[in-house]
């Protein structure tokens, strides 16, 4: 006898009962959800940036190891996210295996390890039928790979965007955040979207962060064209934020893709990098090889004050205050009335720049915040050199070619 339509006592109720949970999960959006998720922009590490699809558990156990010694966790960091390439196939009842070869004790086995070292997990799908390497993504076993990653204990899921033509971003994306929560895990969920559908005016219903522009590439100011889409440098990346920072806020950040601090820019190029995303509110999401730093790339990565800057609890992403073309201004309102000035020289030569605080009264309409340096005098700090002063008299700048000098400014009473 065929059973497969008949309904037994009580699967006619328990249907309307699944039917009801799946349509209450999606009256929230993942911040509501899970609130205490991405309050403030998400730190960890990511395998994809230096590694690609070479990777296996020993190395996703080595980076946590390596988190941990190298005072990366007690800076802030928290994920260790393994991107594409970890897929093994689908089993006769749909369900996603890892690669046995590179994977064989288990993602549970792996996450357990992770969290015993204070640490959380996070892995990589696609709202496609296959991933960017030809992988099998999630598309028609959204539920089953949610349900999948809650048994392993994941605790971040990096959503990309391949093999999707003719797909609605928007329902994509919204159906994998419904089985999320019918796991019933708290998952951050970063939507790699790549910007194309102007992520920012919906993906705060949906995901925790969502990818501005397409992939990073460790350079400065330039762009890799690879046929059909490109790989952008820093500077690119930073251009094509204008006009979000109303998008951005506590639980839903405009992502810049993850860093290249010590993947081959110089200490300079790192140190601007790390200073700008830090400024903009980005999540700053590692993609060196932890093992092998040196003592720069651990500074710049594991710098206190600068990370202080990202992690603010206002979550307002700074805005360029002046532009002069290879010199810029850039602001940041922060807790307790203080703020964030990052000067920027973008050209090939030094900049030196003498700057008149009284001069230039600051007006943010979007914070409502301002300073008149008449009225109130501030002390400031250089975080990354550490030299201190305030805003009674005029600042004398030398900023390096392709760098930064990034001040926090707090009120004097």
């Amino acid at each position: 006898m065929n059973h497969k339509n008949k309904l037994y006592p009580g699967m006619k109720e328990n249907r309307w009962i699944l039917a009801i949970l799946l349509i209450a999960t999606s009256v929230f959006s993942h911040a509501e959800k899970y609130p205490e998720l991405g309050r403030t922009p998400q730190m960890g590490w990511n395998s994809w940036n230096h590694f690609g699809c070479n990777i296996d558990e020993r190395t996703i156990r080595e980076m946590a190891d390596a988190m941990v010694a190298s005072g990366m966790r007690e800076a802030g960091y928290e994920y260790i996210n393994i991107d594409d390439c970890w897929h093994g196939e689908r089993d006769s009842r749909g369900f996603i295996q890892p690669n046995v070869e590179h994977f064989p004790s288990g993602m549970k086995a792996l996450a357990d390890y992770v969290h015993s070292k204070g640490l959380k997990l996070g892995i990589y799908s696609d709202g496609g039928a296959t991933t960017c390497a030809g992988r099998p993504g999630s598309r028609g076993h959204e539920y089953q790979d949610a349900a999948t990653y809650a048994s392993w204990g994941i605790d971040y899921l990096k959503y990309d965007w391949c093999d999707t033509e003719n797909l609605n971003p928007i329902g994509v994306y919204t159906t994998m955040r419904d089985a999320l929560h019918a796991a019933g895990r708290p998952v951050l969920f970063s939507i790699c979207e790549w910007g194309d559908n102007k992520p920012w005016e919906w993906g705060k219903e949906i995901g925790h962060s969502w990818r501005t522009t397409g992939d990073i590439y460790p350079c400065w100011n330039c762009e890799l064209n690879h046929g059909s889409w490109s790989s952008w440098g820093v500077l690119p990346i930073l251009d094509k934020q204008a006009g979000l920072r109303k998008y951005a806020g506590p639980g839903h950040w405009n992502d810049m893709d993850m860093l290249e601090v010590g993947n081959g820019m110089s200490e300079e190029e790192d140190r601007a990098h790390f200073s700008i995303w830090a400024m903009m509110a980005s999540p700053l999401i590692a993609g060196n090889d932890l093992r092998h730093m040196n003592k720069e790339t651990l500074e710049i990565l594991t710098n206190k004050e600068v990370i202080a800057i990202n992690q603010d609890a206002l979550g307002i992403q700074a805005m360029r205050f002046i532009d002069e073309g290879d010199f810029e201004i850039w602001i940041k309102p922060l807790e307790k009335g203080e703020w964030g000035f990052m000067f920027l020289n973008r050209a090939e030569a030094v900049a030196r720049y003498r700057y008149d605080w009284s001069a230039h009264r600051v007006e943010d309409d979007f914070s409502g915040r301002s300073i008149d340096f008449d009225k109130v005098r501030f002390a400031w700090r250089d975080l990354w050199s550490g030299a201190r002063g305030n805003t009674s008299s005029a600042l004398d700048l030398k900023v390096p070619a392709h760098g930064v000098v990034i001040l926090r400014l707090s009120p004097v009473k």
